[in-house]
C-alpha cells in the first residue's frame, strides 16, 4: 500500500475530526461499520425540516475513514439530508473513475491519491453511506439514484 494515501492532508483532516463527540438529543443514530477492516462509524444527526441542524460522529478506523467522517461533519450542518444521502453514490462513482469530483463536499480531493487504491474507496465512503442509512431511517430520504 502506498503511503502516498495517507498524506498531511489527510492526516491533518483526521487530527481535526470535525464533529467528534455525541449529540445531547439526536433525532436519528446509526451505527456501520467495514467488516473488512475495522472501521467503525457512529453518527449522530439532529433534524430539522429535512435539514442536519447539526451532526456528530465517532469513528474508529483508518486515516481515510475518519478524514471523511470530518468532512461529512463540516458540509452537513444547513444541507438537506435527501441532498447529504446522494453523496455516497457520486463519491463512488468519482473514486472509481466513473463520474465527476462533488463540488458539494469542500476539501474531498484530499483523496485523489486513495482512486488508485480500490481497497481504500470503501474506507473513504463509510461516513457517507452512513448519512445515507440516516436518512432512509429518518422517512426514506436518500433512496434515490
Amino acid at each position: 500500500m502506498s503511503a502516498d494515501i495517507y498524506h498531511r492532508r489527510i492526516l491533518e483532516e483526521a487530527r481535526t475530526a470535525t464533529g467528534a463527540g455525541r449529540l445531547d438529543a439526536p433525532d436519528v443514530v446509526v451505527e456501520q461499520d467495514n467488516p473488512l477492516c475495522g472501521d467503525r462509524i457512529r453518527l449522530e444527526l439532529a433534524l430539522a425540516d429535512g435539514r442536519v441542524r447539526e451532526l456528530a460522529q465517532t469513528t474508529r478506523g483508518c486515516l481515510l475513514a475518519r478524514a471523511a467522517a470530518s468532512l461529512l461533519a463540516r458540509a452537513a450542518p444547513g444541507r438537506p439530508l435527501s441532498e447529504l444521502a446522494e453523496l455516497q453514490g457520486r463519491i463512488a462513482a468519482w473514486l472509481a473513475g466513473e463520474g465527476p469530483m462533488p463540488r458539494d463536499v469542500p476539501d474531498l480531493d484530499i483523496f485523489e491519491p486513495a482512486r488508485a487504491v480500490k481497497s481504500r474507496h470503501e474506507c473513504v465512503l463509510l461516513p457517507f453511506a452512513a448519512v445515507r442509512e440516516a436518512a432512509r431511517r429518518a422517512g426514506g430520504a436518500g433512496e434515490r439514484r
